[in-house]
């Protein structure tokens, strides 16, 4: 099915310019039994995608209208049959309109008004048509349906919602604009017969795909993506989310899968988005999220690392005081001799002179850190005949004054501590360790995540049938990047590891 889909939309593809993703989407949205809306001006070949699409299936009709506000259903729905009127009865004549067709192309779409708007529900979602008193079974597979621009009105929700894909088709780019004016108006062929779909193919492969499965990549990813549209205001239905996975899993199923992928989940900016700058949002939230939706992120991981390889550092790092037999810890005197004093009374000399402190009724004893010799005290507060000054209210003699030892430029020098590496507890480096160990698993199972995402992608995605080669290219690098990162980290945290096991050890 996939090598005879992948012929099909060769075949139709043939003659058109950047339309490869609407015609994928419109052949995806006719096997899953739903509808497309493209958005976009004249002129952007939205009728050439439905008539193309209908080249791809072997029986049915097809039909083509363009709307207007005036629009009557005798237009879509065909016109009263007068025969039966005659009889009493209110029946159309269906046959080479809507109700009879199996691929139809509706421009315009939100311009139709209430006289036709419930039949047109109906048709759509249930295919079936009311004619006369008479519901039929209509050969319906799919509509594409066209405007330049989204309804306004909100009595046309209900027919906005029936499109599951909705695309916004551009003008040519520039780079192929040359290609356009060279383009031929040749007749296209249809495909080969035995590649066309009948009706009874698409019921086949919308069964064949109802047994697939979703991955649980594919689960978490769909829960993220609810809680992440609920914040955005973007209300999605339960009957939408159910169409949305059977959408899925018809385009995992006729790519060759055996149950719907993360990547098959690119699909879901097509289907998800109420204004066509919303789909924008969906893609970038979805591209962030490949490859990263176990929960890898690099920035956070990063910091993560480097906060353990600080810590091992600090851990390091870290000194303890040495102390002697009897625990007493030791210091360095200024003489460069070991000591259990943390610090010792230095008497101040100039030139080999004691020197002492000012009078107690002086701001500053100590003269600015210089003190006092004999000499400069006697000439300064004293007499110099009785060598007398009077202090606190009694006179005294300058021996005496010099013999009190609080008299004396003494101050307490510190001791430098001796500090040797800190030897740390089995229990505590086993207790780092296991924390690093613990964050290096995590790694390891992100990384072991990302590589079979990235041999998924490889496998299935190198010549998928419905995603953008872009896309693909892309989540390519993005995957190995990732990967790179994930093995960058590892090494470092076994690193930190190494450091750990080479930490001193307190003795058992």
């Amino acid at each position: 099915m996939k090598a005879r889909l992948q012929r099909l939309f060769d075949a139709l593809n043939v003659g058109l310019i950047e339309r490869e993703i609407p015609l994928k989407l419109a052949l995806l949205s006719a096997i899953s039994g739903e509808h497309i809306l493209l958005i976009g001006a004249h002129g952007t070949a939205k009728s050439v995608l439905a008539q193309r699409l209908h080249l791809a299936f072997k029986e049915g009709d097809y039909f083509e209208r363009l709307l207007t506000r005036f629009s009557v259903p005798e237009e879509l729905f065909g016109p009263l049959s007068i025969k039966s009127l005659e009889n009493d009865r209110y029946q159309r004549l269906t046959k080479h309109y809507l109700p009879s067709a199996t691929i139809a192309f509706i421009d315009e779409i939100f311009k139709a008004n209430s006289a036709i708007l419930n039949s047109l529900l109906t048709i759509l979602n249930e295919r079936e048509f009311d004619n006369g008193d008479v519901r039929e079974r209509i050969p319906l597979i799919s509509v594409i349906g066209a405007s330049n621009e989204l309804p306004d009105d909100d009595s046309l929700s209900a027919l906005y919602d029936r499109f599951l894909c909705r695309y916004q088709v551009q003008a040519v780019s520039d780079e192929r604009f040359e290609d356009l004016l060279h383009l031929n108006d040749q007749p296209v062929t249809a495909p080969s017969e035995a590649d066309q779909l009948s009706a009874q193919s698409v019921l086949d492969i919308q069964q064949q795909a109802a047994n697939l499965t979703l991955s649980v990549e594919v689960v978490a990813l769909l829960k993220a993506l609810r809680e992440y549209l609920r914040h955005s205001s973007l209300y999605i239905s339960d009957r939408r989310w159910r169409k949305v996975i059977k959408l899925l899993k018809v385009a995992a199923w006729s790519n060759g899968q055996e149950m719907v992928s993360i990547w098959d989940c690119w699909l879901l900016q097509h289907c998800l988005w109420d204004e066509p700058e919303k789909k924008e949002h969906i893609a970038t939230w979805f591209y962030s999220h490949v490859g990263v939706g176990s929960g890898f992120n690099s920035q956070r991981l990063n910091k993560l690392v480097s906060t353990w390889e600080g810590v091992l550092r600090d851990d390091t790092d870290s000194k303890v005081q040495l102390t002697n037999a009897e625990h007493e810890r030791l210091y360095l005197s200024a003489a460069g001799e070991r000591t259990t004093k943390k610090s010792y009374s230095q008497w101040h000399k100039r030139l080999e002179e004691l020197l002492y402190l000012s009078p107690p009724d002086q701001q500053d004893r100590t003269h600015a850190g210089q003190g006092f010799t004999r000499h400069e005290l006697l000439n300064e507060f004293f007499d110099d005949r009785k060598q007398q000054s009077h202090i606190q209210g009694k006179w005294q003699h300058i021996d005496r004054y010099l013999a009190d030892p609080s008299n004396r430029f003494i101050t307490d020098i510190e001791n430098k501590p001796i500090m040797v590496g800190k030897q740390h507890k089995e229990a505590f480096i086993q207790g780092r360790m296991n924390e690093v160990l613990n964050l290096q698993g995590d790694i390891q199972q992100f990384r072991t995540s990302l590589q079979t995402q990235y041999d998924s992608l490889d496998r299935s995605n190198a010549d998928h049938l419905w995603l953008d080669p872009d896309f693909i290219k892309m989540a390519d690098q993005s995957l190995l990047d990732s990967i790179k990162q994930a093995d960058a980290f590892i090494k470092r945290l076994a690193q930190v590891l190494d450091g750990y096991v080479a930490l001193p050890k307190l003795a058992a």
